[in-house]
């Protein structure tokens, strides 16, 4: 994940501390992405958890899941993003975020937002939740579609106008397809309308629903994802300027961080070099190291794209052996910093910085260590040497 608006606002302090910077040593205890249940009310196009508005087996109960917050407090984890399914359709959801906010977590609730509404928005106030993202994928007709239900983008910001009216901290969460590509300042419109304080952009992950090829097709195009992130980095640049306290972040592309340090060269070149050190601080791709997921029966993945594969189990084990005291191989190749990447990536002179990118999609090309189809940088911009050309032979 990138921190854009945090980066350009360290940009404008000259004694701001490195952000993010990645440690050294041990693995740190990570932010936890939390699959309290997998059962949703929508089917969107794009679910990397392929829920669907039904019960599923063997997930945690009350009692595992308050052990399993003792837990992650025990390992030193204290961020919690509570996600899906659809987390309000879990009873104990309260009861669950209570349980972790009194322990000193900062709890975040990840939602569609179609079920807040006049009825429940003051025990979601009263619930304390840090932030409540809620996902808008487009205007009306488009985000109708990928969520696969008429009003579901009016109910959805009818949840936001409510948690304002609250006092709630909001984000919109979107994923960038070709549909929604050209919707992106009427989108961010409505974060001035709104009065959202967060703007989460998320590049299309191969999994789940989104593995298959209709979805898959619809990732943006490169020169698309290019301006859209331009649009991000100007719009942040401007509330830096005017002294809004806005944040925008991007997840899943850290091609990202590159495409922002052009940026700044050419905006703000004097600030170049404090950037591309913040950024190698940074490090990039933090999947099995500083991202973790449990999923809704207990299974512990490096992020939430990477359901296929399993590192451990919390009902059998505890997530410090999990993840601190005893890694699968796997963990320990994701840790490595720069990982042992190949095709371009491999030869990529800003390695350093992004990592490899998002293994899963390079996962979906046949190659978990191979290039990421999603990087959209060209070659002469990662420092590849174009093939010699080899001159003709007249007869």
């Amino acid at each position: 994940m990138l921190r854009i608006s945090h980066y350009l606002r360290a940009l404008t302090e000259p004694h701001a501390p490195v952000l993010g910077a990645r440690g050294t040593g041990r693995p740190r205890p990570p932010v936890v992405i939390w699959n309290l249940l997998r059962r949703c009310n929508l089917t969107c196009k794009h679910c990397y958890a392929t829920s669907a508005d039904s019960e599923f087996r063997d997930e945690l109960d009350t009692a595992a899941a308050l052990r399993v917050i003792d837990d992650l407090h025990a390992t030193g984890v204290r961020v919690l993003i509570l996600s899906g399914g659809e987390p309000l359709l879990r009873e104990d959801i309260f009861q669950l975020t209570d349980y972790a906010r009194d322990q000193g977590f900062f709890v975040a609730l990840s939602t569609n937002g179609t079920l807040i509404d006049e009825r429940n928005i003051a025990q979601i106030a009263a619930a304390r939740f840090d932030y409540v993202g809620i996902s808008i994928d487009g205007l009306e007709a488009v985000h109708d579609e990928w969520r696969q239900l008429k009003g579901s983008f009016a109910a959805s910001l009818r949840a936001v106008d409510l948690c304002r009216q609250h006092d709630i901290r909001v984000g919109l969460r979107t994923t960038l397809t070709q549909h929604n590509y050209p919707q992106l300042p009427a989108l961010l419109a409505l974060m001035r309308e709104h009065d959202v304080q967060k703007f989460y952009l998320s590049h299309l992950n191969y999994s789940g629903r989104g593995k298959r090829s209709r979805s898959r097709k619809a990732d943006a195009h490169h020169q698309m994802t290019r301006d859209a992130m331009q649009q991000l980095f100007a719009q942040a640049w401007d509330d830096v300027q005017n002294g809004r306290e806005t944040d925008f972040v991007s997840g899943n592309n850290d091609a990202d961080a590159v495409l922002l340090l052009q940026w700044v060269e050419t905006h703000l070149p004097q600030h170049r070099a404090r950037l591309e050190g913040m950024l190698q601080a940074w490090g990039g791709n933090a999947s099995g190291s500083g991202i973790a997921n449990i999923d809704n029966i207990g299974d512990v993945h490096p992020d939430t794209y990477w359901w296929q594969h399993s590192v451990g189990n919390v009902r059998r084990q505890s997530f410090r052996e999990i993840w601190l005291d005893q890694p699968q191989p796997l963990l320990t190749q994701l840790r490595q910093h720069p990982r042992a990447v190949t095709g371009r990536c491999a030869q990529c002179r800003w390695l350093s910085i992004c990592n490899g990118n998002t293994r899963t999609r390079a996962w979906a090309e046949g190659s978990l260590w191979g290039e990421d189809p999603g990087c959209y940088l060209s070659d002469e911009e990662i420092g590849l040497q174009p093939m010699p050309c080899i001159p003709s032979m007249t007869i």
